[in-house]
């Protein structure tokens, strides 16, 4: 007899996943599960649109300036608005929070309100998309620190530490879905011919470096100690040696391949912009919810003077310098900074 050579019992689609998770947590009412499977929905929705952007009529711009003070992408409100409709009326969420839009969004008053909020970066990398470049959605899920009632946005400014999961999904050659809920990370891909995201790689620790990611062209503008500890990275004045040099420019892409393969990204503050004297990602919805997933993969991330996860944003829009990864080279930055630069962290 020919054995059938495909062992269903080693398929794991995401939902079954996540409801195993909630064996973690003995008082998991199975709400968050569902949040997590609402946003892996989501991502099905915004890969399709991804997968035939050219076909599609979401190529280019809009005529709208986002908070970020950035013209949005067709694709970026496409986005925003699929993530906001699948999880806005399922009593789950007390509100949810957007890169996109300068307030939070409260949940409308016909719907239930749940005890989570959701916040999001809902295409990481948009500008990249008219070049069929790799892109990406962050999101981070908060427990509410009211009891009921109108959800307030210092609700909103939770530390990183708060975080009760955090993700991303990677649209590139595959989809990826990639989470903690705080007991490891684990990555699925979007399997098209079923239509479910498959585990793919589970338990992700990051292996010893291979990259650093940064934007050399900015590197006239940074301090001192970023800039000596982008010469050690490159080996000189007996640095490390052996890294190379990779750089996508979307935050997900960059993040993820280090995660898989090892290394470390940075995006410090830099003199050229005025206006970003500290930083230019966003805390909510770009660097604490990968923060956590670094963390969790055993690397760490810093805004070059301590721990991301610790800082306390100062509005929805706080913005911050980053460096994320192996764990040795993020904490070489910060003694890169302690040591040469007299101003903070930069």
């Amino acid at each position: 007899m020919v054995r059938d050579p495909v062992d269903n019992s080693s398929i794991i689609t995401i939902e079954r996943h996540i409801l195993e998770e909630q064996a973690f947590h003995p008082k998991a009412t199975g709400v968050l599960t569902n949040i997590l499977y609402d946003l892996a929905l989501a991502g099905k929705v915004i890969a399709s649109k991804t997968s035939r952007a050219g076909l599609a009529e979401i190529l280019g711009r809009t005529e709208d300036i986002n908070i970020q003070g950035e013209t949005v992408m067709k694709l970026d409100r496409f986005a925003d608005l699929t993530i906001s409709r699948l999880t806005d009326h399922t009593g789950r969420l007390a509100g949810l929070a957007s890169e996109e839009n300068a307030e939070f969004m409260p949940i409308p008053d016909k719907y239930p309100m749940g005890k989570y909020l959701l916040v999001f970066d809902p295409l990481d990398g948009s500008s990249n998309v008219d070049y069929n470049m790799p892109i990406g959605t962050i999101f981070g899920i908060y427990k509410r620190t009211g009891e009921d009632g109108p959800v307030s946005v210092s609700e909103f400014l939770q530390p990183g530490r708060k975080l009760v999961a955090s993700g991303y999904i990677a649209y590139g050659t595959s989809t990826m879905f990639v989470y903690t809920a705080g007991h490891g990370v684990h990555g699925f891909t979007l399997d098209p011919h079923v239509g479910e995201f498959l585990l793919s790689h589970p338990d992700i620790k990051i292996p010893p470096a291979k990259y650093f990611s940064v934007n050399l062209g900015y590197q006239l503008y940074w301090s001192k100690g970023v800039q000596a500890y982008t010469e050690y990275l490159q080996g000189r004045g007996g640095g490390i040696k052996g890294l190379s040099l990779r750089y996508i420019g979307t935050l997900v892409s960059d993040f993820h391949r280090n995660l898989l393969a090892g290394g470390v990204f940075y995006y410090p503050a830099d003199s050229k912009d005025p206006q970003l004297p500290t930083g230019k990602l966003r805390l909510l919805y770009e660097a604490a919810p990968l923060a956590f997933i670094a963390e969790q993969a055993g690397g760490y991330a810093s805004d070059g003077l301590g721990p991301i996860l610790d800082v306390k944003p100062s509005s929805l829009h706080h913005r911050t310098p980053l460096y994320i990864g192996n764990k040795d080279l993020v904490e070489k930055v910060e003694e890169f900074i302690r040591d040469l630069d007299s101003s903070g962290s930069l």
